[in-house]
């Protein structure tokens, strides 16, 4: 397979960069030779599902793993001859909630100041938009939080000692529509600041509010660059298939011989179809067979659809 290097042009130092990184975990390769590099105030987003090597790749980055080969740095520091540095220049929020849940918000909070020697009000107007919704929740055990607070509480450990660059894996997973509303638009507010956010996310719907994003897939990258220039490459048409019954009528279409590549999208069928397809006799077809409800229309691709043309190439 092709390998995909960023690079972007602007002027300044990267916040990350990444060079030929690999890990194997007993001989299988989980990374290979991804490089890339995040500037300063970016948000780049890892799209990619479950086993992508997402995780592993943060743990390298944030130096809890050493790669087998390839080099990275993390505010110009070595991820491995200079790891203590590095610790003190990051903010990592790992996928699964990993704060103290016997000590209250407050606790918490005041807790991670410490280990960074500086206080919850030295660095008070960075968190301030999103811990100022805690604040009624002060004196609450942390694992009687809500999803969305305990999500917040995160974000704000991870921020406290203002980082250079913000590690988040997959921090929206399970968490209700509105607070992943709220905590993206918290992203937003802090790439004002210059912090670097390196983001990794199974939601396809994320990767559009990432600068730019990486399509991964055991442990490579199959696409990348910003969500426009990704989805402008996607160059066969792609038609939507809307119908009450889609998973009953997959296979049918699947087994159609204009069909090219057809996939399952919530209510509707994603297809693309070969050059000559007569679509009048199609739908003919389709209503035919019983499926008299059906409407065939051409839609843009999103990045899903992106996702799974690359996957199958």
């Amino acid at each position: 397979m092709e390998e995909y290097t960023l690079v972007n042009n602007a002027r300044g130092e990267s916040a990350i960069k990444v060079d030929h990184l690999t890990k194997r975990y007993n001989g299988v390769e989980v990374l290979s030779a991804l490089s890339f590099d995040v500037k300063p105030g970016e948000m780049f987003g890892l799209i990619g599902p479950d086993g992508a090597g997402k995780t592993t790749l943060f743990r390298i980055l944030t130096t809890l793993l050493l790669p087998d080969s390839g080099s990275a740095e993390v505010v110009g520091w070595d991820i491995v001859k200079n790891y203590r540095e590095i610790r003190k220049r990051v903010g990592y929020m790992p996928g699964h909630f990993s704060l103290y849940p016997d000590l209250s918000v407050e606790e918490n909070l005041r807790f991670f100041a410490t280990l960074f020697a500086t206080s919850i009000q030295q660095n008070y107007s960075l968190i301030a938009p999103i811990y100022d919704r805690l604040k009624p929740f002060g004196k609450r055990k942390a694992a009687d939080l809500s999803g969305g607070m305990k999500q917040k509480l995160a974000l704000c450990c991870a921020l406290i000692h203002k980082p250079d660059v913000l590690f988040l894996d997959e921090p929206t997973t399970g968490v209700d529509p509105v607070s992943r509303k709220e905590f993206w638009e918290n992203l937003k507010v802090l790439q004002k600041e210059n912090i670097a956010i390196l983001v990794a996310t199974p939601y396809m719907d994320e990767a559009n509010l990432c600068d730019r994003i990486a399509l991964m897939k055991e442990g490579r990258f199959l696409k990348s660059g910003t969500p426009q220039q990704i989805r402008n490459e996607y160059e066969e048409p792609l038609w939507r298939i809307s119908t009450p019954n889609p998973g009953k009528l997959l296979p049918y279409v699947r087994k159609q011989p204009e069909v090219k590549t057809c996939f399952s999208f919530g209510d509707s069928l994603h297809v693309t179809f070969k050059p000559e397809t007569d679509f009048l006799q199609l739908t003919q077809r389709f209503r035919t067979a019983g499926w008299e409800n059906t409407e065939i229309q051409q839609i843009l691709p999103g990045i899903e659809d992106c996702f799974m043309k690359y996957t199958q190439e």
